[in-house]
């Protein structure tokens, strides 16, 4: 039951990231270093969900 509610947690802080990402895109003057510092973020929680799914943690 802890690693679902991890992967849950995980989940979560992914979609609140992806909404992040999608507000700056929509900014006329995007930052493009904030973009790559909360797409990198996106993909390490990634990672570590799958790493949990699969049944090896990161």
């Amino acid at each position: 039951m802890a690693i679902d509610a991890r992967i849950r947690e995980l989940g979560n802080r992914h979609q609140t990231l992806d909404r992040a990402i999608d507000d700056e895109l929509r900014r006329p003057l995007s930052d493009s270093l904030k973009l790559k510092a909360l797409k990198r973020q996106k993909l390490k929680l990634k990672e570590e969900i799958e790493g949990l799914r699969g049944g090896s943690a990161h």
